[in-house]
């Protein structure tokens, strides 16, 4: 398979045949490489945390800090609006966008293990490089490097996953990824909460600690068996063979290897993935796929909670170490929310949990919104019973959005694109997705300063507006064979004025 992609490579006339068991050998695959996860939750949970640490704002950013002491002079809402300091945030993701064209072509060319070397050495460094810096620029430069190894990480990882589960659990091993990135920012949190006392120096601890995550996932990366996909687009048809029985647990992997191979010679037919990408045929998973799910996914507004969780409670009028606890029980809620979609997204189905999340999401927000219209305006600090109700609120959001918009963001996308452009596919997701993100982290706080409590009606609005465009313009998915998604376009309302049968057939009987 061409690289990039969440690739599912098994054919439907053979599918019946396939043969598996779970073997420790998978399980150890999947774990370490599902640690690229920890990564991107680490860094989304770290940050937040730091630039609410006085310690930090002092050393580097001295007049928020002094603006934070003065909750008279201006609206509280204002306290954190400095572009510099949200640089230090989004330029992570900026660096995350660019990386990934580059780790594509690795992941192609050297293998999906190899990007994933690239990615934790990068992030390592990164590390080391913010928990030292005497500078800005210096924290600037840490955190596109921490964004290279979270490009190649957000490049490689999902698709490894795919590629070494059996078709009948790719769904739940998958997700993988989504419960690794929540237990990293629910570690990121319990070490926010712990070096917050510890003076001046607690902030470079929580930055250096994200060395380890990236340590253990470079030395585990180095025993990591390649996709036995990749040793077949590499030609090493023996290697890839062998690999596979390993990884299945068993030698009757016939019908398998054929798909494989079958599968790679398809797609090196395609010269021009990302220009056939555009065709009309392929407008459905251009819109739905490459642009539309990704974007929305961080208008959703979450991970502008995740990046800012802490300042945002500072910001409500918590304490220092309430607002890093009440940002530890909402990620805690993050990974309950993950392992509720692990486990019952292939019954209830995408569409379900995408329109039901939906509801709720808006109501969180503007529950928020009414709240802080009524109880929350300049010098006032809010009452303890207002503030535990807008955690509780806070927590049912992150509860929905880790259900549904959180691991369908990357799950969806995977399915919709056909063989053919399934690795120009999934480079725009990621693209798209870490464009959006360094957006909202870079513009949030300087929203939340000139909107105030409009901010959380915005995202409401914007909630609507994508639960409406899944409602209208998505297909269910649930137990459809990844080779026929294609059939779902010819048959839905809106979508079939672009696929034809004639075309789809085409597309998905390319010769090699």
């Amino acid at each position: 398979m061409a690289g990039g992609g969440m690739v599912d490579a098994k054919g439907g006339a053979r599918a019946h045949l396939y043969e598996y068991r779970i073997t420790p050998y998978f399980v150890f695959a999947c774990i370490v490489g599902s640690l690229g996860g920890s990564l991107f939750g680490y860094d989304l949970g770290v940050s937040g945390g730091v630039t609410s640490m006085d310690d930090f704002l002092k050393e580097f950013f001295p007049s928020i800090y002094q603006r934070k002491q003065e909750h008279l002079k201006e609206t509280d809402y204002c306290k954190y609006d400095n572009q510099i300091l949200t640089l230090f945030t989004s330029s992570l993701y900026l660096a995350a966008l660019v990386s990934t064209f580059g780790a594509s072509h690795i992941t192609r060319t050297k293998g999906r293990r190899a990007s994933i070397l690239c990615g934790s050495v990068s992030f390592f460094l990164g590390a080391i490089l913010n928990a030292s810096a005497q500078n800005i620029a210096m924290l600037i430069l840490g955190r596109i490097l921490l964004g290279i190894g979270i490009g190649f990480g957000n490049q490689a990882v999902p698709l490894y996953l795919s590629e070494m589960a059996p078709s009948k659990i790719r769904g739940a091993v998958n997700q993988l990824f989504q419960l690794t990135t929540c237990l990293g920012i629910l570690v990121a949190n319990f070490v926010n909460y712990g070096v917050e006392r510890i003076h001046p120096w607690g902030w470079r601890l929580s930055l250096g600690l994200a060395a380890v995550p990236a340590t253990v996932m470079f030395v585990g990366g180095l025993f990591l068996p390649e996709t036995p996909n990749s040793l077949v687009e590499q030609g090493r048809l023996e290697e890839g063979r062998r690999i596979l029985e390993k990884v299945r647990g068993t030698p009757k992997v016939e019908a398998e290897f054929q798909d494989l191979v079958d599968a790679s010679n398809a797609a090196k037919a395609i010269k021009n993935p990302f220009r056939n990408l555009l065709a009309r045929k392929n407008r459905p998973q251009l819109v739905l796929g490459a642009i539309g799910i990704p974007a929305f996914q961080q208008l959703t507004g979450n991970n502008s909670i995740l990046f800012y969780a802490p300042v945002i409670f500072q910001s409500l009028g918590f304490g220092s170490r309430a607002s890093l606890y009440s940002s530890i029980i909402t990620s805690a809620a993050l990974v309950v929310a993950a392992l509720i979609s692990m486990a019952f997204v292939d019954k209830f189905g995408r569409r379900a949990f995408f329109l039901e999340a939906g509801c709720e999401l808006i109501f969180c927000f503007v529950a928020v919104a009414i709240t802080l219209a009524l109880k929350f305006g300049e010098g006032k600090s809010i009452p303890k019973g207002t503030s535990i109700f807008l955690v509780i609120v806070i927590c049912l959001f992150v509860l929905a959005y880790g259900r549904s918009w959180g691991p369908l963001g990357w799950l969806v996308p995977s399915e919709l694109f056909p063989l053919e452009t399934r690795s120009a596919g999934q480079s725009m997701v990621v693209c798209v997705n870490m464009l959006f993100t360094a957006l909202i982290a870079q513009c949030f706080l300087a929203s939340l300063c000139h909107l105030k409590y409009g901010i959380f009606l915005l995202f409401a609005a914007l909630i609507f507006i994508m639960t409406c465009f899944i409602y209208f313009l998505l297909p269910e998915t649930k137990q459809v064979p990844i080779e026929e998604i294609y059939l779902l376009w010819q048959s839905h309302w809106f979508w079939k004025r672009y696929c034809t049968p004639q075309d789809d057939h085409e597309a998905h009987h390319v010769k090699p």
